[in-house]
């Protein structure tokens, strides 16, 4: 056979895509999705699991909601096979693990009788996050050393004889049929008031849980109009739940946090925000991108002995500055300024480099920068500032009051997003969150560009410092709290202050 000739053959990844929580799909599905071809993935998958493929990568929603099949079970198959005979990497991500009621041992046939190579990633069953985050072990030495998992949804297909008795039993798609499930299992000697709970949306900041008994799950269900997808558990084991839930207890779990910030910058504020329980909505309002012109920093970098002081107003001033750097003839070795910084995360910025910081202000904002230059004479002395293209101009001009040559060089610019960047970006996703987030003037400012100060009519806003707030409020926003200390932990106290207390917002808006 001739090589050109050699038929190609990609190969097929099913990989679990775990319970709801992104995090916790394994690092091996993670590895595997960020070299993908091509992404088939279920409803339970999460966007953020899809968004690790490269940009490139084709994405296609191959989901089964009940009564809701975007393709059937054969043109799945069909698929995965048609693109691995053309070379491609492909990826069926699948909600909790492949083999648990996924449905991935028939397309592990289906793979295997066309000849494709592929490989099977586990991941954490629905039950395990179930178990983890609502405090309710599958199995305890004092309580159960048995778990059964069943389907529900083909109530006459299980034989309740053999699994109705099991000390845990945990029913798959069951939230409808529950009410005959229930009767099934009470007419074969389970007691009516074995405890009982159902899980929607498990591991996820929406979580929602009922707990009761066989007796009165079913008419919870009906009461609070659970809807799919959720999980049942039933058994002694779920008496634990008041003693070890911890996710639900968490500060904010359940609350809905806008943040405002560039997608490139959200992860540290929106992980926070996360770690305590809130379901995050990112909104970007703000976007970095690289200097319009660079010739104004080169010629600066290029004469950097010259310069008596080096201020940075922004970590991004500093990665900018540096990849710039990095880029020229010159290095470290060439700066003899003594180096100046506003703000903890800047200061973290330039400290990752192995330099010092030699002044700071005590408060992080610009003012408290130049109390810090009291006791130093400036008259001729030299300074570059490296930052945005539109920034505030206090620094500059008070420090060439006082006599210095002052540089004040693009390093970056920020811009207003695309519209469909900022998504999901309308008036009912932002009216129903509990807290707006802004950590600069310039989130707030291109907010408003995108929505519309009436937008947050009613929506409890927080505030980074003075700066922004001010100019939230000169826009006609009213600012419902401003972080204590203006950093990314002062504004987290500052959104668990709204939401413990449920500060009204204010009505001047």
């Amino acid at each position: 056979m001739k090589k050109d000739l050699i038929p190609v053959s990609g190969k097929v990844y099913l990989v679990g895509a775990g319970p709801g929580d992104p995090s916790l799909i394994t690092v091996k599905g993670r590895h595997i999705l960020e070299s993908a071809d091509s992404v088939l993935y279920d409803h339970l998958a999460a966007d953020a699991l899809v968004d690790l493929a490269p940009p490139q990568a084709e994405r296609l929603y191959v989901g089964k909601k009940k009564s809701a099949h975007a393709f059937t079970q054969e043109e799945i198959c069909a698929l995965l096979i048609e693109r691995a005979r053309r070379g491609l990497t492909v990826v069926r991500l699948k909600g909790g693990d492949p083999f648990i009621f996924g449905r991935g041992g028939e397309e592990a046939e289906a793979l295997a009788d066309a000849g494709i190579p592929f490989e099977v990633v586990p991941g954490v069953t629905t039950p395990l996050g179930i178990a983890a985050y609502t405090g309710v072990p599958l199995t305890h030495r004092e309580h159960t050393s048995a778990v059964t998992f069943v389907t529900g949804h083909a109530v006459d297909r299980i034989d309740w004889d053999k699994v109705g008795m099991s000390e845990t039993l945990v029913i798959f798609m069951g939230l409808t049929t529950f009410p005959e499930i229930a009767r099934e299992l009470v007419s074969r000697g389970r007691s009516p008031e074995t405890p009982a709970m159902a899980v929607r949306w498990a591991t996820r900041p929406d979580q929602e849980t009922l707990s009761g008994t066989l007796a009165t799950l079913p008419g919870l269900i009906e009461q609070h109009a659970m809807k799919p997808p959720a999980t049942i558990i039933v058994g002694e084991v779920v008496r634990l739940r008041e003693k070890l839930d911890w996710y639900e207890r968490l500060p904010l779990f359940g609350k809905r946090i806008v943040v405002t910030r560039a997608r490139s910058q959200a992860g540290a504020l929106s992980s926070r925000l996360e770690s305590l329980g809130a379901a995050v909505i990112e909104i970007p309002a703000i976007e970095i991108q690289p200097a319009a012109d660079y010739g104004q920093l080169d010629r600066a970098i290029a004469n950097l002995p010259s310069y008596d002081y080096l201020i940075f107003t922004s970590a991004n001033g500093v990665r900018f500055f540096v990849e710039r750097l990095d880029q020229s003839a010159s290095d470290f070795r060439s700066l003899r300024a003594r180096i100046c910084a506003i703000g903890p995360a800047t200061r973290a910025a330039v400290e990752s480099l192995h330099l010092k910081v030699d002044l700071m202000g005590k408060e992080y904002v610009a003012e408290s920068l130049l109390e810090s230059f009291a006791g130093h004479l400036l008259a001729g002395k030299r300074v570059l500032l490296p930052r945005a293209a539109a920034a505030r101009d206090l620094v500059p001009a008070e420090l060439a009051r006082r006599g210095a040559q002052v540089d004040v060089v693009e390093a970056y610019r920020t811009i207003l997003p695309e519209l469909s960047a900022a998504l999901p970006l309308n008036a009912a996703g932002i009216l129903a969150c509990d807290c707006i987030t802004f950590t600069s003037s310039s989130t707030v400012q291109n907010f408003v560009s995108l929505a519309g100060a009436d937008s947050l009519r009613g929506v409890p806003v927080a505030s980074i410092g003075p700066i922004t707030t001010r100019t939230a409020r000169d826009l006609g926003i009213g600012v419902t709290i401003e972080a204590a200390e203006f950093t990314i932990e002062g504004l987290l106290d500052a959104v668990r202050r709204i939401c413990e207390t449920r500060v009204t917002p204010p009505s001047d808006q």
